[in-house]
């Protein structure tokens, strides 16, 4: 192995050699550092994909391009953040082990993996890694009899979610005789590749809760640890975007794909945010929230072309910026027991004014209300969808958007809708807590009021 393909693969590495160093210090020390090197190992891996590479180079089937590096940053300081959010949330409910903090790795690693592939087989095993990941993170809470049944119906409909992507990847293969990525997407052609499309297609609504590929979320979210959740929902849904990304761009003729990619954004847009307006549950109603947004995601993607895919790559940042946000307020929020219904958050607000403020904060850039960065990232789908062609579905989307504003400031309502003195007192977060929720506030802010830097590298990294 070169020095060059020793730097392509060094980010993965980090990551990997640090879940094995977390493993290895829980024999030693158990309970004691594991969140402390998790996280230095994730910054480690974020710090060197920031470097730009000596020279162009591809090793096992990874390149280190600007895409993947784009990529193994965000996923890399999501697993950063989720670590310091989990650290406190693990005392209080009693989910010791070095176990979690080295998954949390694996799964940032599987992320990563994906983003960097240049072939079909290591974008395949690289979204089955952080899968795998999951399926444990989801059913940890052992205690909980709602954790692991959350556990299973992700595992079991994950299995049937990886049947079909594999079975497309073998049917694009044979179609077009290559597992490079770029070469079997463009030269995969007849039924035999539109077969795969579709096999692929449906596999990944599975992995981004697109309707009518949908019905574990709401189920997963609301028994999962939240730090788990929000991990979930950010690094997975990334990954599964990434995923699209490098694929989509090298497509000849996307004319195939449009119906069903126009009606997946239909129903996810339209299902996903009706359906949040009926919840009293927080989790689910994220949940459903989370379908809606990846509907705005498909009506992207459905966009196409340089604004279409901008769009979507925009809006993976975005949007793992906000649910970061969410899901750590609320797990700070928790105490021993689980926060269940909207309901419970009346007053918090008072009581708790930093993570109360912190979760309206995030309930305001999922509603796309300015200076937020939901605001940026919703205007630049609606405006690529204007542009694209797609009329009637970007004013579906924006009507949709307009309707899920009444359930997002509903938690806010409830955050205020009484004084302190009717809400049970509550200290402030802990140091880690505090740190992971400001600088994911400050991340919902900034990037909403400057988004031109962050549009410049996601359209540097698609070109």
């Amino acid at each position: 192995m070169t020095a060059a393909d020793l730097w392509t693969i060094m980010p993965l590495l980090i990551l990997a050699c640090g879940s094995v160093v977390v493993l290895l210090f829980g024999a030693i020390v158990p309970g004691r550092y594991g969140t402390a090197v998790g996280v230095a190992a994730s910054l480690g891996a974020a710090l060197w994909a920031l470097q730009t590479p000596p020279a162009a180079a591809t090793a096992l089937g990874v390149a280190l391009t600007p895409f993947a590096r784009f990529f193994i940053v965000l996923f890399a300081l999501t697993a950063a953040t989720v670590l310091l959010l989990s650290h406190d949330y693990a005392v209080r409910h009693r989910l010791g082990g070095e176990e979690y903090p080295a998954t949390v790795l694996f799964a940032a690693f599987g992320m990563g993996t994906l983003a960097a592939a240049t072939n079909l087989l290591i974008l395949f095993l690289g979204l089955e890694s952080l899968t795998f990941a999951f399926y444990i993170l989801v059913a940890y809470d052992h205690r909980r009899p709602a954790s692991g049944e959350a556990g299973l119906k992700y595992l079991l409909l994950g299995a049937i979610s990886a049947a079909f992507i594999a079975f497309g990847i073998a049917l694009l293969y044979g179609a077009s005789g290559t597992l490079d990525i770029a070469r079997a997407v463009n030269g995969a052609t007849g039924g035999v590749a539109r077969a795969g499309w579709g096999f692929l297609l449906a596999g990944l609504a599975f992995k981004v809760s697109l309707v009518p590929a949908h019905l574990w979320t709401p189920d997963v979210y609301q028994g999962g640890p939240t730090p788990v959740v929000a991990f979930l929902s950010t690094g997975s849904k990334g990954a599964a975007i990434a995923f699209f990304l490098l694929l989509l761009p090298h497509l000849a003729d996307p004319a195939p794909l449009r119906g069903p990619l126009w009606g997946l954004a239909l129903l996810s847009m339209v299902v996903g945010n009706l359906a949040a307006l009926l919840q009293p549950n927080l989790k689910r109603m994220l949940a459903y929230s989370s379908i809606a947004q990846m509907g705005y995601v498909a009506l992207a993607l459905l966009a196409g072309g340089e604004r279409g895919y901008e769009a979507a790559a925009f809006y993976a940042v975005a949007y793992t910026v906000m649910n970061l946000t969410a899901f750590g307020a609320v797990a700070s929020l928790e105490g021993e027991t689980v926060l269940e219904g909207v309901e419970e958050l009346r007053g918090l607000g008072y009581s708790r004014p930093f993570r109360g403020g912190v979760l309206a904060l995030a309930m305001f850039a999922l509603a796309g209300i300015p200076p937020t960065v939901g605001f940026a990232g919703k205007f630049a789908i609606f405006f690529a969808a204007l542009k694209g062609g797609e009329v009637p579905l970007a004013v579906i989307g924006i009507l949709t958007a307009a309707v899920s504003v009444y359930y997002y400031l509903r938690v806010v309502v409830n955050l205020y809708l009484r004084p302190a003195e009717g809400a049970a007192a509550g200290g402030g977060p802990t140091a880690t807590e505090g740190v992971a929720l400001s600088l994911a506030a400050l991340a919902v802010v900034g990037i909403g009021l400057f988004p031109g830097p962050l549009f410049d590298l996601v359209a540097a990294i698609l070109r």
